[in-house]
């Protein structure tokens, strides 16, 4: 090691020996090397053991005004909304309300009206200023309005959203439709999340035909490589009893009739939907509750025979329960 080497060893040492004394001077009293404590209620740094004000005057970085519920908060609040992967230009534009009133909800008049109309007009252009920015607005404007159609949550909503954004940032959508690309991504995300829609579903809210759905879907997955497990049929169970109106009880008997059906390997090949469908409908049997098939066939979306056929199995599957 030559002597440039040593020196620069030392003065690293030096610093690091600084800093940790540092370090400790500000954690330690300068009077009786007691504990410091942050007084947050009065701004002040104090020994734990003589008193002693260290520090004061801290700048308390919290708001000033408080609330006491989340309306009140959002009211309070001096910044804008969170950002969101569910706009395409995640939030941080302006938006220009579509009423003609001022601060104070006054009419504005028709100079004011015109000027405005043309606001809007530029800052919709200037918020979409080249093709990708369209096709993302068209899209997730697509996603938002099946979602809510399908009442899947906000966190499906923004998976959803970034599924979209890596399908077109791997250059997945030529050949492709937007509307195609977005459903997939709506079915990709709920599946994921675990509140999973049938296909059926999933197309009566779409644009697209349901081939064009799965045959997206599949492609998609593969291409970004998803990771998505098979659907549960159990978790289909609480949405179809809650739209029937069936009890607790009814909702557990039918949980318990399709893991039993898993351990007896009957679900193996059988659509999830049908299986829930079925379990619904004989655990409602089951704690005589009164259902039909035709109302279950309904909520569920399903045919009735399919319905029967695997109730059926169920039933079969279900040790000490006759056939009915």
């Amino acid at each position: 090691m030559n002597s440039n080497s040593r020196t620069r060893a030392r003065a690293d040492t030096r610093t690091d020996e600084t800093e940790e004394e540092e370090q400790d001077e500000a954690t330690v009293c300068p009077e009786c090397n007691g504990d410091l404590v942050v007084d947050d209620e009065h701004g002040e740094t104090v020994c734990e053991s003589c008193g002693l004000v260290v520090e004061e005057d801290d700048i308390d970085r919290g708001p000033e005004w408080r609330a006491f519920d989340a309306n009140e908060k959002d009211e309070k609040s001096r910044v804008g909304a969170p950002t969101t992967n569910m706009m395409h230009d995640k939030g941080l534009s302006t938006n220009i309300d579509w009423r003609d009133q001022d601060a104070y909800g006054n009419s504005l008049s028709g100079k004011q009206r015109q000027k405005m109309q043309r606001l809007r007009k530029w800052n919709e252009r200037f918020r979409t200023r080249d093709s990708k920015e369209r096709n993302l607005k068209q899209a997730l404007g697509e996603i938002d309005r099946m979602a809510s159609a399908l009442g899947l949550p906000d966190n499906v909503r923004e998976t959803a959203s970034v599924i979209y954004r890596r399908a077109l940032d791997e250059n997945l959508l030529p050949g492709r439709s937007i509307e195609g690309v977005s459903t997939a991504s709506v079915y990709a995300a709920a599946r994921q999340a675990g509140v999973p829609r049938s296909l059926d579903e999933i197309a009566d809210v779409s644009r697209v035909e349901k081939d064009e759905i799965a045959r997206t879907y599949r492609y998609v997955a593969r291409e970004l490589g998803l990771e998505i497990e098979p659907a549960d049929p159990e978790s289909y169970v609480p949405r179809f009893a809650s739209s029937l109106e069936l009890s607790e009880e009814s909702e557990h008997r039918a949980r318990e009739l399709l893991q039993n059906a898993k351990e007896e390997g009957v679900h193996s090949g059988k659509s999830p939907v049908g299986l829930a469908a079925a379990a619904v409908y004989a655990a409602a049997l089951l704690t005589n509750e009164k259902t039909t098939q035709a109302e279950v066939s309904e909520v569920a979306d399903i045919s009735e025979v399919t319905i029967r056929n695997r109730y059926h199995e169920l039933l079969e599957a279900e040790q000490g329960i006759p056939m009915a």
